[in-house]
C-alpha cells in the first residue's frame, strides 16, 4: 500500500528524474530509521548456482544501479543477489535526453540510455565500500566511442578491475543501445570475444586464488538458428551461465500506445513471453551444460515460475519491481 502511494507521486515525474531520485533517497536512507520504507525480512530459499549459494534466486538486473550507489538498500529489500552495472572502463553521459520512457498500460519502459555510468573505477569503489551479504554481479560493457573491433579490449579491462569484488561477472553484450553492439552475439566475433574473456578468467582466478563465474547476456530478438549458434559457442568455451534476457526492439504487443515509437529497448510486460520463450529454446540448446539466469517481464511469482520451468535457475527483476515495489521480491521467493 505504501508503495502504491508512493509510485503514484513518483510517476507524476519525469522517468529518468524519479530514477535519478529514487536511488538518491535509497542512498541516503540505508542504515537510518527510514529505510523501513523498504526494509522487509525474506525467507531464506538457498540455491546453488554456477558454483556460487545464493540466499534465494530471485536477483536485481543490471541497468538499475548502474554504478553500484545503492546495495545495501536492495539488500535490505531482499534480493538474494544484485547485479550492478552496465559499467565501461571510462564514465561516459549515455545518450542525449529524454531516454527513458513508461508504458503505463502495459507495464513497460523503454529505455535508450547508452550505457551511462561513473566508469568501472568508481563502481569499484562502491562495491568496497557495501556491507551486503548476498552475491554481487558486476556487468561489464564497452564504450560508444571504442570501435567495435577493438570492444573485446573493454571487457577486459573491465574484468580485471572488477574480478575480485565480483560474485559473478556478467558480459552484455546485447543492448541495443550501442551502436554495433549486439554484433558481438555472433560467429567469429562472438568466439573471439569468449576466448579471450576465458583465458583473462583463467589468468585471474590464478592471481586472485579464486574463480568468479562468467555469464553472458542475451538479446530476445534472436531467430532459432541464432540461439543455438550462440548456445554451442557458449559450451565451446566453457562460460558459466548465460543471461536470458535484455531488452526488445519488438513494439507488437504496445502498438499505439504513448512513446511506444520511441527508439531503446523495450522492458516490462511486454517482453514476458518472448523472454521466455529465448530461455526454453536455450535450455534444449544447452542440455544442462550451463545454467540460465532468467529476465524480462517478471512482475509476479507466476510468471518468475514461468522462467524457471522454461529452464532459468535464477531469476531477475526491474521494471516489474519499478511498478510493483518491493513486495515483489517476497512475493516471488514465497511463490517459488
Amino acid at each position: 500500500m505504501l508503495y502504491r502511494i508512493a509510485r503514484s507521486a513518483i510517476f507524476q515525474l519525469d522517468a529518468e528524474k524519479a530514477h535519478d531520485l529514487a536511488i538518491q533517497n535509497f542512498s541516503r536512507f540505508t542504515g537510518t530509521p527510514l529505510d523501513f520504507f523498504y526494509r522487509q525480512h525474506v525467507p531464506e530459499r538457498p540455491v546453488e548456482v554456477m558454483g556460487i549459494t545464493f540466499k534465494n534466486p530471485v536477483g536485481l538486473a543490471a541497468g538499475l544501479d548502474k554504478n553500484g550507489e545503492c546495495i545495501d538498500a536492495f539488500g535490505a529489500m531482499g534480493f538474494g543477489f544484485i547485479e550492478v552495472g552496465t559499467v565501461t572502463p571510462r564514465p561516459q553521459l549515455g545518450n542525449d535526453k529524454p531516454r527513458l520512457f513508461r508504458l503505463i498500460p502495459a507495464e513497460g519502459i523503454i529505455n535508450r540510455f547508452g550505457f551511462n555510468n561513473l566508469g568501472v573505477d568508481k563502481l569499484v569503489e562502491n562495491v568496497k565500500k557495501s556491507t551486503y551479504d548476498g552475491v554481487i554481479g558486476i556487468n561489464i560493457g564497452k564504450n560508444k566511442d571504442t570501435p567495435i573491433e577493438k570492444g573485446a579490449e573493454d571487457y577486459l579491462i573491465c574484468m580485471e578491475k572488477v574480478y575480485q569484488y565480483a560474485g559473478y561477472i556478467a558480459v552484455n553484450i546485447s543492448s541495443p543501445n550501442t551502436p554495433g553492439l549486439r554484433s558481438l552475439q555472433y560467429g567469429e566475433a562472438l568466439d573471439d570475444l569468449l576466448a579471450q574473456l576465458k583465458q583473462k578468467q583463467i589468468e585471474l582466478a590464478e592471481l586472485h586464488g579464486k574463480y568468479v563465474p562468467l555469464a553472458l547476456k542475451i538479446a530476445p530478438d534472436l531467430d532459432d538458428d541464432e540461439i543455438v549458434q550462440i548456445c554451442e559457442s557458449l559450451i565451446r568455451h566453457n562460460i558459466d551461465g548465460v543471461i536470458g534476457t535484455n531488452t526488445t526492439l519488438d513494439r507488437t504487443l504496445v502498438e499505439g500506445m504513448d512513446h511506444c515509437d520511441e527508439m531503446g529497448g523495450l522492458s516490462g510486460r511486454p517482453l514476458q513471453n518472448k523472454s521466455t520463450d529465448v530461455i526454453r529454446k536455450m535450455a534444449i540448446a544447452l542440455n544442462g551444460a550451463l545454467p540460465i539466469i532468467g529476465v524480462g517481464g517478471i512482475d509476479s511469482a507466476v510468471s518468475a515460475r514461468e522462467k524457471i520451468q522454461a529452464g532459468a535457475q535464477l531469476v531477475q527483476v526491474y521494471t516489474g519491481f519499478i511498478y510493483h515495489g518491493p513486495r515483489l521480491v517476497k512475493d516471488i521467493v514465497n511463490g517459488l
